[in-house]
């Protein structure tokens, strides 16, 4: 079983992840991805979803052409956890 973040590890993970927001009702971490065109973005979600499977941590998310919608939350956990802090990172990682 997976632990939710404590409040203090919480706010420590926000103030790290400067693009990500919080999602007080779902109890993850919410971040828009804009790209030039529909074939960047699905380019981007492949590249996201390789990264799922190796982490077997999976994102809620939407594509509408130009912009993708990522969600990370932890339902074993009940909310926020240490694996949505390393999927956000690794995923921001895709883009230096």
């Amino acid at each position: 079983m997976v632990d939710p973040l404590s409040p203090e590890e919480r706010t420590a993970a926000l103030d790290a992840l400067a693009d990500w927001d919080f999602d007080e009702a779902r109890d993850g971490i919410f971040r828009q991805f804009v790209f030039a065109d529909f074939s960047q973005a699905f380019g981007f979600m492949t590249r996201v979803a390789l990264l799922a499977e190796v982490q077997d941590h999976h994102p809620e998310w939407s594509n509408v052409w130009n912009r993708v919608d990522i969600l990370l939350t932890t339902h074993d956990a009940g909310g926020l956890s240490a694996r949505d802090v390393r999927m956000a990172k690794a995923i921001d990682a895709l883009l230096d």
